[in-house]
């Protein structure tokens, strides 16, 4: 296997559509590059400059985490493919903008789940952005709840078969969890 295509084999996931706002507009970009960093509502996403949205939020400090589901697969890969720069992405993808609670991002009404999330730190020299989660919110009445991963080359694998190992892992679980 070529050494640049590696990074398919561990691709993390799942994909995430993150929403900023400038002051002025909503946006979203499409995200597959994310890490949950403990047990504690920290997160990490990969973007930088390249990305429209980067400059939003790293000027605002705040984003939402919005976790489509397999239902979504083409919204979330239209959003990925053009720029919040002359698009307006919540229209042309048919997407509800809602207010949260803790950010000025908006929530996405047709996703599974959103995250409220604050910017602590940006470390550059990687593009990578740590966010805190400071609010979540599971839409438990929707029926598809499969979650996308990516694999990098194009193609996507929808989550399968759930299996619970929870009794055995129950000494390293925090507890709530």
């Amino acid at each position: 296997m070529p050494l640049n295509q590696a990074f398919t084999l561990i691709e993390p996931g799942p994909v995430v559509l993150v929403t900023t706002n400038d002051g002025q507009r909503d946006n979203v970009m499409t995200i597959s590059w994310t890490m949950v960093m403990d047990f504690t509502p920290r997160f990490a996403i990969t973007t930088g400059p390249w990305n429209h949205s980067y400059q939003a939020l790293s000027e605002s400090n705040e984003c939402v985490i919005a976790i489509p589901a397999l239902d979504l697969i083409d919204q979330v890969v239209g959003i990925g493919t053009c720029s919040g720069a002359d698009t307006d992405k919540f229209a042309t993808f048919g997407l509800t903008a809602m207010r949260g609670k803790q950010v000025a991002a908006p929530l996405i009404r047709e996703c599974l789940a959103n995250i409220e999330c604050q910017v602590v730190d940006i470390v550059e020299r990687h593009n990578i952005v740590v966010l805190q989660g400071l609010a979540a919110y599971l839409d438990d009445e929707r029926e598809e709840r499969r979650t996308l991963h990516a694999v990098g080359d194009g193609s996507f694998i929808a989550d399968g078969v759930k299996l619970d190992r929870r009794e055995l892992m129950a000494s390293k679980l925090p507890d709530g969890v």
